[in-house]
């Protein structure tokens, strides 16, 4: 029904769909987003005079998938072209597969094809990827026009102006990509991750600068903000050579060059066409952020990173042989006592920012304690589970020095944090109170959250949430899956913005192994090769090695591997030791 011709285009790879969650991009200062690799463009059929009507319902929904002309050819389906206005950017129901097409009913001039299918995920106007997985039964109405052909006279009310697309036509005809936004401290980015159709390679640049400057997602709207003055528009873009010029319209004077032009540079980063650029409002000469020349580079804006200012200065830390929280060389890998009181209370740490305290919990897990490091204090506890059979998640801290924990027990849970010099609450909003909670570790944007949650009996899955809202109003919710390809999960550690360092089993029964796993729902990797004993816990960090706590019979060692700019390279475990963790 339909003709796939491959051009080889400026663009990138598919946009791996996942069986469940939403979908981010990569890393900006890589460059190596789904832009610059090739992809298969989808050139549809018209509808054929001696078609049956089931023919005309199979190639309506493959003739969708091409975004060509506003969906020319696909309205060519239709007794009236007007019925059906989807757009540039339509909402879109995902499924699993083809859907199956039955006839119901027969007629000489009008029968119903009713489609029989699972929905995997909702894609909304915005860009937003949401996993909402059901089976779905619609109804096509199909009635004869004068020239004797078949044509849909009415679309299925369950779908509405939603366009229906299956898995595959998705990965061919949409790419990811990031939008960045500003956290609360209007400093930080946070990466707003939407699908895109791609239709005109050419006009790829402009769609994202259009797509900013309309503001985020609905998963992160009212968490994040934009510099983008309201009313903002895109008056042209133009690409000289590898320098484009982006002309914003006159509502862009009253907003933040500065800012406007770091959202610019990380939206844009992906595109290799694009090296440099030069920022105009309404064609009135070129706007110079502060201390910038007129044509700006994407490194002019490195400070705004997600991740925070780059640093090779990563501080490790360990639970030594002899039980004592010690720091961890990353040159030698030899651990060194920095709380020697105490030795054996506190197991699995989370060391502040600034390094002054560390909290961790009871070996049992029954108690959140906290050590004043400065001083060699004894660990004190903060909290006791109050559920026989509650426990406490490891606790991490966020970038502005807020500790978090998940108090939890079979089928409930409660986040606590304590801010800087404040006593531990629980957060007004919890958007899991009703699961078990296993981890939880905050990203360096302050934004956005991942959990490992047990969703069923038997599975552990990695969720990504976002926090909202300031004060005592703090409301940590919208939890979507991140991906569906490991059968359970047991730690994970940020590495960077958009990638995940997890601890799981690709298939039930089998070795818990290390994974790299992006945000973004796209292709799970394995990390590292060679033998590893049992993995307990996980620690990265970007541009840092991945650390990983492992146990035997015997002993409990930290691994690291040989080689860390090699995912590939082998473990070495000759670090005496658990619980490795990173001061952010």
């Amino acid at each position: 029904m339909v003709t796939a011709a491959a051009l080889t285009l400026c663009a990138s790879g598919c946009a791996a769909m996942p069986g469940g969650g939403r979908v981010t991009s990569v890393k900006a200062q890589e460059r190596s987003e789904q832009a610059d690799e090739s992809y298969v463009r989808l050139i549809p059929v018209a509808p054929q005079n001696n078609w049956s009507p089931r023919d005309i319902v199979s190639g309506f929904l493959s003739a969708s998938a091409s975004f060509d002309d506003d969906h020319k050819v696909a309205k060519e389906y239709l007794a009236n072209a007007n019925s059906w206005r989807p757009g540039p950017r339509p909402s879109i129901a995902v499924f699993a597969d083809r859907p199956d097409l039955r006839l119901i009913g027969t007629g000489d001039d009008q029968v119903t094809i009713r489609l029989i299918g699972t929905q995997l995920g909702i894609i909304t106007t915005d860009g937003q990827y949401t996993a909402l997985q059901k089976n779905v039964q619609a109804d096509y109405q199909v009635t004869r026009n004068a020239q004797h052909q078949w044509r849909i006279s009415a679309l299925p009310d369950a779908l509405g102006q939603t366009m229906l697309l299956n898995k595959s036509d998705v990965e061919q005809v949409f790419r990811t990509f990031n939008l960045y936004y500003f956290a609360p401290d209007k400093h930080t980015l946070v990466p707003n991750g939407v699908f895109l159709p791609l239709v005109n390679r050419e006009d790829l640049p402009q769609r994202l600068v259009q797509a900013v400057i309309a503001g985020p997602s609905s998963w992160l709207r009212g968490t994040v903000w934009s510099a983008f003055p309201r009313g903002t528009k895109l008056v042209g873009l133009s690409l000289d050579k590898d320098v484009a010029t982006v002309d914003l319209s006159k509502e862009a004077a009253s907003g933040n060059v500065n800012q406007m032009s770091a959202q610019l540079a990380w939206s844009l980063g992906p595109l290799s066409e694009i090296k440099q650029w030069r920022l105009r409002i309404e064609g009135r000469g070129v706007v110079t952020p502060d201390g910038k020349s007129d044509v700006q580079t994407f490194s002019d804006w490195q400070a705004y990173s997600p991740d925070g200012p780059a640093s090779s200065d990563h501080r490790a830390y360990t639970i030594g042989a002899a039980g004592h929280l010690s720091t961890l060389n990353l040159n030698s890998f030899i651990p060194m006592p920095v709380v020697t009181n105490a030795p054996g209370r506190m197991v699995r740490p989370a060391v502040s920012p600034d390094q002054h305290e560390a909290a961790g919990l009871s070996p049992d897990g029954k108690q959140l304690l906290i050590a004043d490091i400065t001083s060699n204090g004894v660990p004190r506890a903060l909290r006791t589970a109050k559920d026989p059979e509650g426990r406490f998640t490891p606790p991490c801290w966020d970038r502005q020095g807020t500790l978090w924990t998940v108090e939890t027990s079979p089928g409930k849970s409660m986040l606590w944090k304590r801010e800087r010099g404040k006593t531990l609450k629980p957060v007004w909003h919890w958007g899991l109170d009703g699961r078990e909670i296993y981890a939880l570790q905050v990203a360096r944007d302050g934004v956005r959250v991942a959990v490992v949650a047990k969703i069923d009996e038997n599975r552990k899955q990695v969720q990504l949430g976002r926090i909202a809202g300031s004060g005592d109003r703090i409301d940590v919710g919208s939890f979507v899956p991140v991906s569906s390809e490991l059968a359970e999960t047991d730690d994970l550690s940020w590495r960077d913005y958009n990638t995940l360092a997890v601890l799981g089993r690709k298939t039930r029964g089998t070795q818990v192994l290390p994974y790299l796993m992006p945000v973004d729902g796209s292709a799970v990797t394995s990390l590292g090769v060679g033998s590893l004993g049992e993995p307990v816990s996980i620690a990265a960090v970007p541009g840092g090695p991945v650390l990983i706590g492992t146990k035997s019979s015997s002993e409990r060692l930290v691994c690291h591997q040989s080689s860390f700019r090699d995912r590939d390279s082998e473990w070495a475990c000759s670090v005496a030791g658990s619980d490795p963790t990173y001061a952010n």
